[in-house]
């Protein structure tokens, strides 16, 4: 049988531009995007100097849903990812370990599945550090802080005092985020609805 011929290089690249669109939608990165992006993020080649790996390897592991999208395109075309996106596989065992360590972290196995394929979105930007913990305390808080506008002793101090505990955690959990995130979201990021609305609305005492 006559081997695979390696995809080149600049082929890769192209393809994970076309997987990254499917997955975010095609919109523009102003400039204020691309400096908060390249404040909390690293380029692909970056991060493989770091760690001794070929990026044209890790690409291909993207495109196999081995590993996470990266998180932004920067308006050159740098693919940016997240300086820990390794860390996951490495704390797994390896590549191959990853999915069923990752989906094993959630009781309801179609949960734990759904959560691993929005983890390979790449779209996991609304965390500073993501992991199955912080997912999950991320949903915990957003959950807790919906529900607190409806609970019994709502307005009373002791229930500002829950709320704001709540909202704070969430606030050291996650990013700011850029205009560019509300275009693919299609909307308000949590910390547009779940940080900087509920501090407006329910302001400290």
């Amino acid at each position: 049988m006559t081997p695979e011929a390696p995809v080149p290089e600049t082929d890769l690249k192209r393809q994970l531009v076309e997987r990254f669109q499917e997955v975010n939608g095609d919109h523009p990165m102003t400039d204020a995007d691309d400096a908060y992006v390249s404040a909390q993020f690293v380029t692909l080649e970056e991060l493989c100097a770091v760690h001794g790996r070929e990026s044209d390897a890790v690409r291909r592991l993207m495109l196999q849903q081995r590993l996470p999208l990266p998180g932004y395109l920067r308006s050159d075309g740098a693919e940016m990812v997240p300086a820990d996106l390794f860390a996951l596989a490495d704390e797994a065992g390896g590549v191959d370990l990853l999915e069923a360590w990752f989906t094993a972290h959630w009781a309801d196995p179609i949960v734990g599945k759904a959560e691993w394929h929005a983890y390979l979105s790449g779209q996991y930007v609304c965390l500073h550090q993501v992991s199955p913990a912080t997912i999950q305390r991320k949903d915990h808080l957003t959950t807790a802080i919906g529900a607190a506008v409806d609970a019994p002793d709502a307005g009373s101090a002791q229930w500002s005092g829950r709320l704001h505990t709540l909202v704070d955690e969430l606030d050291t959990l996650e990013p700011a985020f850029t205009a560019y995130d509300r275009l693919r979201f299609g909307g308000p990021t949590s910390r547009d609805t779940c940080v900087d609305a509920v501090r407006a609305r329910f302001p400290r005492p």
